[in-house]
């Protein structure tokens, strides 16, 4: 495996298998101290600590990194994970962020949250600043995994090649996630299930169309992910040549 430095003409994700499945892992886009570190600001910033499990009476605790703080900003501005998303996006096709995002905290051993329903993420910026989803997306999204996650400890659930599900069913429309979740439900429910699981530091490449849930807690320690988007800079389409076009193509 490569180390977070040998950043250069070797790729460092299976840009066929991203285009194939609509999703890829990039293992160690951090060292990872620089993930544990931030893990332990956010046990710092949500009130609670790892070594009073009392504390955890809530299944989902939200908590958020919007300014890129010490190693929040490491993270979002790792040059593994920037040659990452020039192999998805091509060069030029993101833009660069200085934040990882909304970072929800999944806690173990108290009822799940109800919020495990499929769907897809928010991704097209609206006139009027608000957001919603369809396939000419202007986002792709980051999973980033800042505790150990094994497929007991609520991973996220993606169904593997439902893009191209998506694709189908959102069509040239623009919708409210509450309206297009149970269609994206039925139309990729015969895919295969793929678990973001993975070690801190490990990065999930997810195409915008994919097709994704959360999952239950069934370990023993909170689980730490931050889920945020990278804004492209053209909206996707499949007439494009870069990964996350020929995903859709055809």
């Amino acid at each position: 495996m490569d180390t977070p430095d040998s950043v250069g003409a070797m790729s460092v994700v299976d840009v066929e298998r991203f285009v194939t499945d609509g999703f890829v892992k990039l293992e160690a886009s951090v060292p990872r101290e620089v993930a544990d570190a931030a893990r332990e600001l956010l046990w710092r910033r949500i009130g609670l600590s790892p070594d009073d499990p009392g504390g955890w009476t809530q299944p989902v605790v939200w908590a958020s990194d919007m300014t890129g703080e010490g190693p929040f900003g490491e993270i979002a501005r790792s040059p593994r994970l920037a040659q990452a998303l020039d192999e998805i996006c091509g060069p030029g096709g993101w833009r660069p962020r200085g934040a990882l995002g909304t970072i929800p905290i999944r806690f173990p051993r108290v009822p799940p949250a109800d919020d495990r329903g499929w769907h897809i993420d928010l991704n097209i910026a609206m006139p009027d600043g608000s957001f919603r989803c369809g396939a000419r997306s202007h986002t792709m999204l980051l999973l980033t995994l800042l505790s150990e996650v094994g497929p007991d400890d609520a991973p996220t659930r993606i169904r593997v090649g439902s893009h191209r599900d998506a694709l189908k069913v959102l069509g040239e429309k623009t919708w409210d996630p509450f309206e297009a979740g149970p269609l994206l439900d039925e139309a990729s429910a015969h895919r295969p299930l793929a678990y973001a699981t993975g070690a801190p530091g490990d990065v999930y490449l997810v195409h915008p169309l994919t097709v994704h849930a959360a999952d239950e807690h069934r370990g023993t320690e909170p689980r730490f992910m931050a889920q945020g988007p990278v804004f492209l800079t053209e909206p996707l389409s499949p007439d494009g040549s870069n990964a996350l076009a020929r995903a859709i193509a055809g």
